[in-house]
């Protein structure tokens, strides 16, 4: 008689729901047991953090330019080579950073940025190959469950492995991590649809009237906006919170920590997301917006206590997790149905915007200014990003978003490139 395997298990080995969300997970674990390491080995190469803000810069300046590579490489080849290498460039990012010097870390820096640009665009393309518009409602909280449960354990396990036996052990592991997806992909045999790729060939050549356009309608602008600020908080969470423990005395140790524990509040994410129904999108990013400047502008004078600042950090993101549970609804909620492909290609910039600007920005300010600086400016600009969100109309809450199958890309904010973590 013949053994049947398990239904997970043959879910697992071929494309569908359980398929797609490994691979995110897979992605997601390579980088997340770097995510805490990469600051503090910046911190410890250069010395100081105005510039490890400027190296981080120019891993984001890879992101914007890979950003608009990749989907020309996608419509010249094929995706599944886009995704290949995507998964590649990793591993070769964790390779190029066991490797000492400015050099090797602005590289490989570049190089996982890159990577993360293509698999983001790779997979958001399987997915509308795959996944049926109705089933999208069981795929995608699947997927972030699993991407959850890596960006978890991830930053806390790298740094304690650095500290246990190396920084090679969680580079090999970041960089094993990335060859097991890579294999995982190529095991799943999925097919391209030249109907996709043509059509976004033939989109691309609007791409200025697609900006021109986007940009003369105010709710649009708006949502960007507001999305680029939780994002910038994000970049400021993943690239400082290490250098905070270290330089306040927690230790490597408890950033790696603290990191996994800001990250985990996600799991919060579907009680958040009865609270947004409950009350509507203007008063919970409001809300959430406030609470999250009160709580990092708290950070700067509790240097000198560092476990209260760590609590106020904490409590800072799970204000913005809250924000997350809002997803992307505002832009749902304002972009035409016959625009939605074009409009959601230059909303998905807001994450290239926000790696940009806030690295670049506090490079400068640490300058002239102490790391507790950078809590001062992050919680004044959730101040202003929440006077921006006073704009929402009360009643958009209560609008259903259309599905974001038909866009032709997937904004919603994801693990694999939540906000900041591309640069991080």
């Amino acid at each position: 008689m013949a053994v049947r395997q398990p239904i997970w298990i043959r879910r697992v080995a071929a494309p569908g729901a359980e398929a797609f969300a490994v691979l995110y997970a897979l992605e997601s674990f390579s980088r997340a047991i770097l995510t805490s390491i990469l600051p503090l080995q910046a911190l410890a190469l250069l010395g100081e953090p105005q510039s490890v803000s400027l190296v981080f810069f120019l891993g984001s300046l890879a992101g914007l330019f890979g950003s608009l590579l990749i989907p020309w490489l996608v419509r010249r080849t094929a995706r599944r080579y886009v995704y290949s290498g995507g998964a590649l460039l990793l591993a070769a990012a964790a390779l190029l950073l066991a490797f000492d010097g400015i050099l090797a870390l602005t590289l490989g820096l570049a190089c996982r940025v890159l990577g993360v640009v293509a698999l983001t665009i790779g997979l958001s393309l399987y997915i509308m190959d795959v996944i049926a518009r109705h089933d999208l409602a069981h795929s995608e909280p699947l997927r972030m469950l699993y991407s959850a449960t890596a960006w978890t354990i991830g930053p806390a396990l790298g740094v304690w492995l650095q500290l246990r036996f190396g920084a090679w052990l969680p580079l090999l592991l970041s960089a094993a991590t990335s060859l097991t997806l890579f294999a995982y992909f190529w095991f799943l045999r999925l097919t391209e649809t030249a109907v996709l790729t043509t059509g976004r060939a033939n989109a691309a050549p609007g791409a200025l009237q697609n900006i021109r356009r986007f940009a003369s309608q105010p709710r649009l602008v708006l949502a960007w906006l507001i999305a680029t600020g939780r994002n910038c908080w994000w970049s400021i969470f993943y690239i400082f919170t290490p250098i905070y423990a270290v330089t306040t005395g927690l230790g490597e140790m408890a950033g790696g920590l603290l990191v996994s524990i800001g990250t985990g509040t996600l799991f919060l994410m579907p009680l958040w997301g009865r609270v947004v129904r409950r009350f509507g999108l203007r008063r919970v990013f409001i809300t959430g917006f406030t609470l999250s400047g009160v709580m990092t502008l708290a950070i700067a004078p509790s240097f000198a206590l560092p476990w209260l600042g760590a609590g106020f950090l904490m409590a800072a993101s799970v204000a913005m997790v809250v924000l997350d549970a809002c997803g992307n609804r505002l832009f749902f909620a304002a972009v035409h149905g016959r625009e939605r492909g074009n409009m959601t290609a230059v909303y998905s910039t807001y994450r290239d915007a926000a790696d940009l600007v806030t690295p670049g920005t506090l490079g400068l300010v640490l300058r002239v200014f102490d790391l507790s600086a950078v809590f001062v400016i992050g919680g004044f600009l959730m101040f202003g990003v929440a006077t921006l969100a006073r704009r929402i109309h009360p009643r958009v809450g209560a609008v259903r978003p259309p599905a974001p199958a038909l866009t032709g890309v997937d904004p919603a904010p994801r693990m694999a490139d939540h906000p900041a973590q591309t640069a991080g």
